[in-house]
């Protein structure tokens, strides 16, 4: 495998994007987003939405599979752990909002493990992993703890802190749950169905992400490649922590169930009583109408024309209406 060459610390993206032009001699579309901490015995590559211009860096310094990289590049790809005799590669999803477009998606983390180096690429911007670079990169208490223990505490502390990320996004998820519970029995039951759907979404693409990541960290706790003895219960420790937001997950899809249940028994129930009185009020006024109909008849009725008889026929629907009503309450049809 070819050496590398001597590490050229700094972020051109970073630094351009705080309008710090780049130097003439090396235009931007000619420089390839490569950033690099180097400790003695081990250097992490950070490469960050990797490009062609990427790409050909790493295949001038590497000699990686061809398939790795058709991975890398790839979309869609399943997370997943190969072994070679010299290196690791390992494929990663992490959950990520994308306040863009308002709804949960996944971060696709690709790895390179060897002797020597960790190779990072992220497709998305991964909060956890910028977070632990730049520490790395800033504090050298932090960069010789981390690098210290070889590459393969290195790509635990990497995996660690991004799973250990979901947990957070967990709890809203659970206080959006908790709120649309005390919503539903408020009498907004009407209101909160998008809401419902919508958790229920993050739920499912929450799940989606989870589910086919369980393997590849149980494969990557079995291999236990560039990784110590002594270090050999961490791995154990990020599947436990994989295996715990699964619960969850299972946990929250069975609540949202519940309540979007719950939500429709509420609608039902409410429309069912205004149905109920609007039944009762028809039921009621009915015999009423019927009377009203025959004495309203254009042909000749008894008492026509006496004003005593108008009062009397008032009187029967009063005591029908009286009568009907009191039935209805005794059978607690109102």
């Amino acid at each position: 495998m070819p050496n590398l060459p001597k590490p050229r610390f700094g972020r051109p993206v970073r630094a351009r994007s705080r309008g710090i032009p780049p130097a003439r001699h090396e235009p931007e579309s000619e420089t390839p987003n490569v950033e690099i901490v180097e400790a003695p015995g081990l250097r992490w590559i950070n490469i960050e939405r990797p490009g062609q211009l990427e790409r050909a860096w790493l295949e001038e310094n590497f000699d990686f599979h061809h398939l790795d990289y058709e991975d890398v590049y790839s979309r869609n790809q399943r997370p997943k752990v190969d072994e070679y005799d010299d290196y690791q590669f390992v494929v990663l999803h992490f959950p990520r909002f994308d306040k863009t477009v308002g709804r949960l998606n996944a971060a696709e983390l690709d790895a390179f493990i060897g002797p020597d180096y960790v190779i990072t690429l992220p497709n998305e911007p991964i909060q956890p992993l910028e977070y632990l670079f730049e520490r790395c990169r800033a504090r050298e208490d932090v960069r010789e703890k981390l690098f210290g223990s070889g590459p393969g505490y290195l790509l635990y502390k990497i995996v660690d802190d991004c799973v250990d990320a979901s947990f957070p996004m967990l709890r809203k998820m659970g206080n959006k749950l908790e709120r649309l519970e005390d919503d539903i029995f408020e009498g907004h039951s009407e209101a909160i169905v998008r809401d419902i759907s919508n958790v229920k979404q993050e739920i499912i693409n929450f799940r989606k992400i989870v589910r086919p990541q369980r393997t590849a960290l149980r494969d990557l706790e079995r291999t236990k490649r560039y990784v110590a003895e002594d270090l050999e219960m961490y791995f154990d420790d990020i599947n436990d922590a994989n295996e715990r937001i699964w619960d969850m997950l299972e946990n929250y899809k069975e609540v949202v169930e519940a309540l979007e249940s719950t939500n429709e028994s509420v609608i039902s129930h409410r429309v069912n009583d205004i149905l109920r009185v609007l039944t009762s009020i028809s039921v009621v006024v009915l015999p009423l109408t019927l009377v009203a109909s025959v004495f309203g008849m254009n042909v000749h009725v008894p008492g026509e024309g006496d004003v005593e008889a108008f009062w009397v026929v008032v009187l029967v629907m009063v005591a029908m209406l009286g009568g009907m009503l009191g039935y209805f309450r005794h059978r607690n049809w109102l």
